[in-house]
């Protein structure tokens, strides 16, 4: 159930009914967890059953180790849970990488082997709530959790439906001690979870659907070599696309959540409006960088070991992110291009970043323009169906295309439509950089914040019908 369709539509008002009943807290939190489970279902039913098996492992393992003062078996514990997860993930995510990479090392050997297509389905979700679920494992590992008394709510913490499929990632503190009294909707709650709701089907449905998936994929479904032109309105509308669409999932999530009561962490914090490639995952997809942080980076040694190990742990940690996302070398690319942006970065503040100069208003703004110029180019790799395909793009981004033989037929109303959202997109992430969507909105006079809204339900439901699924559902 796509959260732009009427079937969710429909699930969700049953949800919201059934969870305002006055019955128990225990059972509200059952109906929750039975309505997640029938959500995960709706999509490929066997594969609840990899759900219920990473819930369980850790579930177990982690009051395994609470329990036990033998660090080596609380090693061995630990180990077993990677094992479980990533076994699992590793296997229906990464299964045909690894084979396509072991094919291409013996074909050079000289022998010919041709296996047959591994066909595995990648289960939904599998990257976001196994990541979940380690978390929980790694706290009560590392001291910073006691494992949860109540299984009902920690099953609802790894299954809860608004943010099951693509995030955010939640940590156990953050939503487990929301279990323990029930959660009371109050008037406020409900009108900013279903404002929130509104600006996030917005920007799929009319932004990212409607106006720019259409150019994008002009430029990156087409073959042959772009022009300077198509390359750069083609990756400016995905650079709009990816954002409006992932962050309007996330939108949709947290507004859900706040209509049942529960609160989730923010995910993007007006990502274009970055001045640095660190500030730029600071604010986006919030929950991956910070999870890569606390469970990679800083494990592997931070920048506690000297500036080159920082940089080689900044590496490796870009690297398994960009893995995280698909298995393909060009994401891997991608990540490691981020990697490389944010060494640099490292380098330069220690070499030359107590000059004065850096924190001028013209400098800062420059910075920010090529970060934010940057990036987009660097969503080639992410979105290109090979290398060829990215290399032919990247080269018409810089100018270096030789005899163009892609060159897009650019409607007026392309050329406008990408223009106009991206112009709005960056004024609006700059405006807000330094504050929060709910005081921006509780600012405005409230006839303001309604027109607003009604305005964006008008275009909603007038806005072609797609339905595509959200981006972040294939990683």
């Amino acid at each position: 159930m796509l959260f732009n369709s009427l079937s969710f539509a429909i699930f969700l008002a049953g949800v919201l009914v059934l969870h305002r009943l006055p019955l128990s807290w225990r059972v509200r939190k059952l109906n929750l967890l039975l309505a997640s489970y029938v959500f995960y279902m709706a999509w490929n039913p066997p594969f609840v059953v990899l759900l219920w098996i990473s819930t369980l492992t850790d579930w177990v393992i982690a009051r395994r180790i609470a329990g036990e003062q033998r660090p080596r078996v609380r090693r061995y514990l630990l180990w077993a849970s990677l094992g479980v997860n990533l076994g699992l993930l590793g296997f229906f995510k990464y299964a045909g990488f690894l084979l396509d990479g072991f094919v291409f090392l013996v074909q050079q050997a000289g022998i010919d082997y041709q296996p047959a297509a591994p066909g595995i389905i990648l289960p939904l979700g599998i990257s976001f709530y196994t990541f979940q679920t380690l978390s929980y494992t790694f706290d009560v590992y590392r001291g910073r959790s006691q494992p949860w008394g109540e299984f009902i709510d920690y099953a609802l913490y790894v299954t809860f439906f608004p943010q099951l499929v693509a995030g955010p990632i939640v940590r156990s503190h953050e939503f487990l001690p929301q279990c323990e009294a029930p959660r009371r909707v109050t008037l406020d709650q409900w009108t900013w979870g279903l404002s929130l709701l509104t600006l996030g089907l917005f920007q799929k449905v009319v932004l990212a659907d409607g106006l720019l998936a259409p150019v994008a994929d002009g430029l990156f479904s087409g073959s042959g070599q772009p022009d300077f032109a198509s390359a750069w309105l083609g990756t400016l509308a995905f650079s709009g696309q990816i954002f409006c669409d992932f962050s309007g999932y996330s939108s949709c999530a947290i507004g859900i959540a706040c209509c049942l009561g529960f609160r989730l962490p923010e995910n993007f914090r007006y990502p274009y409006a970055a001045i640095g490639f660190s500030d730029f995952w600071r604010r986006w997809h919030i929950s991956l960088s910070s999870w890569l942080r606390d469970y990679l980076y800083i494990p592997l040694g931070g920048n506690r070991r000297g500036l080159h190990r920082a940089y080689a742990n900044l590496m490796l940690t870009m690297l398994i992110g960009g893995l995280w996302h698909g298995a393909s070398w060009t994401f891997v690319v991608w990540g490691g291009l981020h990697g490389l942006y944010l060494v640099a970065e490292r380098f330069a503040r220690a070499h030359a970043g107590h000059l004065a100069i850096w924190q001028s208003p013209p400098v800062r703004l420059a910075i920010g323009a090529a970060t934010f110029a940057v990036v987009t180019g660097t969503w080639t790799f992410f979105r290109a169906r090979d290398f060829p395909h990215a290399f032919d793009i990247a080269s018409a981004l810089i100018g270096a295309a030789t005899a163009p033989d892609l060159i897009l037929t650019h409607r007026g109303f392309d050329v406008v439509s990408v223009g106009i959202v991206m112009a709005g997109l960056l004024i609006a992430h700059a405006r807000l950089r330094h504050h929060s969507l709910r005081d921006a909105i509780e600012s405005a006079p409230w006839w303001i914040h309604s027109l607003w809204i009604s305005l964006m339900w008008v275009a909603i439901f007038t806005a072609p019908g797609n339905d595509r699924a959200f981006i972040y559902f294939q990683f």
